[in-house]
């Protein structure tokens, strides 16, 4: 059964030392390094063809890169300017790329999911979240009863309390605030500042305005953090009541996020540190009610995506965790990625790259995947352990026409270990990963991901805790 109780989660010290290395978070797989510049235009056209005869509903992703001022954790492709006018420019091209792609979808696939991701995206004015939400509407169908999963993320030291309305009136029925931390010398450090009081009045608004999920995103491993410095944090949060948290290790690559340059690699907290802050987090968000969902993911038992894993239908896409499965994703915006039938499509990541491809009057399209009968596989056992902890060969075997235990024999044998070491259990027909586990689901996904060795070198993962 899905996870439903503080029971569900034990924290095993040694395990945890053995086992927390490095690896993906399996938003997708085959995960980005794989996709490639020979992927072109014309095999996403066929993508979508095959996609509108499987006739799937649609989840729509917008890529919107702006930030008035930098975080100096951020990993996200963003746009650092004060200069709002720079806004409008790139929502004119984006508003292009959602003509020109909503031409090739049929019109009778509902959209169940929709999310504004960035940067910041109520960098943009209220009247061009207008705009944008109006055109979205003239080419594709979205759904008007306000039963979708429709999402923004929301900046709450960045972002006017009268801008709540406008969201709601837009459509959007579920907020997703960056907190980071509350304590002012970590906010100091990066650069991110959003006080108490400021994330309360968004949160009353929030529900005044009938929003069904309010969401927070928090890190720890920032600089001048400490368990005592994130406790107290953690005590804001729970006094504000979110219906979901994130709570994310962060991982710093400067190599790879050159903004992450500007952090004292000095001030921030050792390893052991950083597990206590974990572990004690853990335990009390367990204790004020929450349930663990996987992958830093908290929800209240009577959330949407609570529910979802309770009931066994639980997905995960680019955006984390989803309540909606069997949808065709489609993105749209610099560096944003689509996942149809059976490819990945990434935009370009350089906006300048992203508009002169609009100009042109192509999809602004730079790199791609076509995934093979294997990938697909691979994908739903990754998908099935990552969202519910327990792997039934049956099912598999039923999808796929194939003989689990033959086909995986080199995957089942290398989980031995791991199930001796308690991690999991290698039941008759079934994978069940047990409470001791669950923390480290990446490191038993990634027995299943056939190209986890052939990494590039320069490809680093963040630790899995």
């Amino acid at each position: 059964m899905p996870v439903t109780s503080s029971s569900s989660i034990v924290w095993d010290r040694q395990l945890i030392d053995r086992y927390d290395l490095s690896g993906p978070r399996y938003t997708s797989y085959p995960t980005a390094p794989q996709f490639h510049e020979q992927f072109g235009e014309a095999e996403l056209r066929r993508a979508i063809e095959r996609s509108n005869v499987a006739a799937r509903p649609l989840s729509l992703y917008f890529h919107i890169p702006f930030c008035s001022t930098v975080c100096y954790y951020c990993a996200c492709n963003k746009i650092i300017t004060a200069n709002r006018k720079r806004a409008m420019p790139y929502l004119e091209r984006l508003i292009a790329e959602v003509a020109r792609q909503g031409a090739l979808f049929d019109r009778s696939r509902p959209v169940h999911q929709l999310h504004w991701g960035g940067g910041t995206p109520t960098y943009i004015s209220d009247d061009e979240k207008r705009l944008l939400m109006a055109a979205t509407r003239e080419h594709f169908t979205l759904l008007d009863d306000d039963s979708g999963e429709y999402s923004i993320e929301i900046h709450p030291g960045d972002m006017d309390v009268s801008t709540i309305s406008c969201l709601r009136q837009l459509g959007f029925n579920r907020l997703s605030m960056g907190i980071q931390d509350f304590d002012p010398t970590v906010q100091q450090a990066v650069n991110r500042f959003n006080s108490v009081e400021e994330v309360r009045a968004l949160v009353q608004a929030g529900r005044a305005e009938g929003f069904h999920s309010i969401s927070m995103d928090l890190i720890y491993g920032l600089p001048r953090q400490s368990w005592a410095t994130f406790e107290r944090t953690l005590d804001s949060i729970i006094e504000l009541g979110p219906d979901r948290l994130s709570v994310f290790n962060y991982a710093h690559l400067p190599h790879l996020f050159k903004v992450q340059k500007q952090i004292d690699e000095t001030a921030l907290p050792s390893a052991a540190e950083k597990l206590l802050m974990m572990e004690r987090m853990t335990g009390v968000l367990l204790d004020a009610g929450y349930v663990y969902i996987g992958m830093d993911h908290f929800a209240r038992p009577d959330d949407e995506l609570a529910v979802a894993q309770r009931n066994g239908v639980l997905q995960r896409n680019f955006q984390g965790y989803s309540t909606h499965g069997g949808c065709d994703l489609v993105a749209f915006g610099v560096s944003a990625i689509s996942a149809i039938d059976n490819v990945f499509a990434q935009n370009h990541k350089q906006i300048e790259d992203y508009q002169a491809a609009v100009d042109d009057g192509h999809l602004p399209l730079a790199r791609g995947f076509e995934l093979s009968a294997d990938d697909l596989l691979r994908q739903e056992v990754i998908k099935q352990l990552i969202c519910h902890f327990e792997l039934k060969f049956e099912a598999i075997e039923r999808q796929f026409d194939i003989d689990f235990a033959d086909y995986f024999a080199a995957e089942l044998e290398q989980l031995q270990p791991m199930a001796e070491d308690g991690l999991l259990q290698l039941a008759a027909g079934a994978i069940r990963v047990t409470p001791a586990g669950r923390l480290l689901i990446r490191r038993i996904c990634m027995t299943f991901d056939a190209y986890i060795n052939q990494s590039k070198p320069e490809i680093r993962y963040s630790r899995i805790i």
